[in-house]
């Protein structure tokens, strides 16, 4: 890629293309619990290089502002969340969750800016264990549409959140790099020959198959793409194939495939040009299944405190300790010798520095799936550019509740692209251009 596409592809500041086409979607701002109690403290967020300004009311309604009040920009992150407003420190100005100024103590009872003040305030959703915010025009919100993740309200979610040092595409990829895990991730995902699909203990995911060298095969949709990472199982090679299947789902979501307890879900949320918020959720539609916010924190090596930092969600591994890094470990027969999933993807992200240069890649066969995100996700910019809708976002869509990943053992001979494929989606497809589920 020249550095004008790769460009084109990372940016999402101001009026870049592609964050244009990411405020034709709803945006997860935070997770609930940062903000779950009437009247908490408010919490600071920056989307898209926007920054906002999140609070729930006494009356426990959600607002999302512009975080400086429009009288002399001072941040209304310090300001006191009270009697269903925010107040500005500065000079007591005071606004509800939809932005009207409420109260201006500084300014005559008589004063015509009294009646009119406003500050810019989103249209905002709850929804799986996040808030959502509508970040294009006010005027006209899309339909807010339910993730994946949540099918039923007694859905079993936890939710891993970490702060990412570099551009939200490279963190992306990393997503739907199956290849990468049977290395990097080999001393948490190892080879087990009593397993017949990926098994969950307290430390670890078994694997029925020791493959380090998947065949990729990717299928475009109208939601994005899925793909498949197919492996040489250890048990009945001649008769099955290991398939892990995974679905981007544009922009910026990720269903990766599940073990025997949970299914997996990414986020991977544009803070500005050259920062991302990482999001991993556990989940499962049966409350007998799934696991529990704290397990899976301290399975991912995400707890808050011991290794991340409240309200940033900064790392305490770290570019600058090295990741904590254990060689000793290394030695003993820990592959990366750093702890928690989250934190080994993250060290080869950051490695690659704020924005990488693409142009410098020398892509193998494992990277089909890194060649569709990039081509499709690069013509997506320029659709939007353009004036076209984003993709997904279009009115014909598939509802997110529809789109799941699939692990496991498949026999040979039969088609990894029927299995989970809704109705919906094939209603879509028969009407879609010819290509728009041909394979890459």
């Amino acid at each position: 890629m020249t550095p004008q596409q790769n460009d084109l592809l990372c940016r999402v500041e101001g009026d870049a293309p592609m964050g244009q086409l990411m405020r034709q979607h709803w945006i997860p701002a935070c997770m609930i619990e940062e903000v779950a109690e009437p009247d908490c403290t408010p919490l600071k967020v920056r989307l898209l290089g926007e920054d906002m300004v999140v609070f729930r009311d006494s009356n426990g309604r959600l607002g999302v502002l512009d975080e400086k009040c429009p009288h002399r920009r001072a941040s209304l992150v310090f300001g006191r969340n009270e009697d269903c407003g925010l107040r500005c420190l500065y000079h007591g100005w005071k606004f509800d969750v939809d932005g009207n100024a409420v109260d201006m103590s500084s300014e005559p009872v008589d004063a015509k800016l009294r009646g009119t003040m406003k500050t810019r305030a989103y249209p905002v959703q709850e929804a799986g264990g996040f808030v959502w915010v509508w970040m294009g025009d006010p005027e006209a919100p899309a339909p807010f549409d339910t993730p994946t993740w949540a099918p039923t309200a007694e859905t079993r979610i936890s939710i891993v959140k970490m702060h990412g040092a570099c551009n939200w595409a490279q963190v992306l990829e990393g997503s739907i790099d199956s290849a990468h895990s049977s290395s990097l991730h080999s001393s948490n995902m190892p080879t087990a020959t009593d397993v017949s699909g990926s098994t969950a203990t307290d430390t670890a995911w078994l694997r029925p198959s020791a493959d380090k060298a998947p065949r990729i095969e990717v299928q475009r949709t109208s939601f994005g793409f899925r793909y498949a990472a197919i492996r040489k199982p250890i048990v009945d090679a001649h008769a099955q194939d290991y398939v892990r299947m995974t679905l981007f789902v544009a922009p910026f979501t990720v269903h990766i495939p599940p073990n025997d307890q949970y299914r997996l879900s990414q986020l991977l949320i544009p803070i500005d040009d050259e920062n991302t918020m990482f999001y991993w959720i556990a989940w499962h539609e049966d409350p007998a299944k799934g696991i529990s916010q704290d397990a899976w924190r301290r399975f991912c090596g995400a707890e808050i405190g011991p290794d991340v930092e409240p309200v940033t969600f900064r790392k305490v591994r770290n570019a600058d300790n090295n990741y904590l890094q254990d060689r000793a470990a290394m030695k003993s027969g820990d592959f990366t010798g750093i702890y928690g999933i989250p934190a080994q993807d993250m060290a080869m992200w950051e490695s690659m520095g704020a924005i990488a240069d693409r142009g410098d890649d020398r892509l193998g066969s494992s990277d089909k799936a890194i060649f569709t995100f990039r081509t499709q996700m690069y013509r997506a910019a320029q659709a939007v550019a353009k004036g076209a809708p984003a993709i997904g976002a279009e009115a014909d869509r598939v509802p997110h509740v529809k789109l799941v990943s699939f692990e496991g053992m498949v026999p040979k001979g039969d088609d990894w692209r029927e299995i989970g494929v809704s109705d919906e989606e094939r209603a879509i497809a028969s009407k879609a251009p010819c290509d728009a589920l041909a394979d890459a």
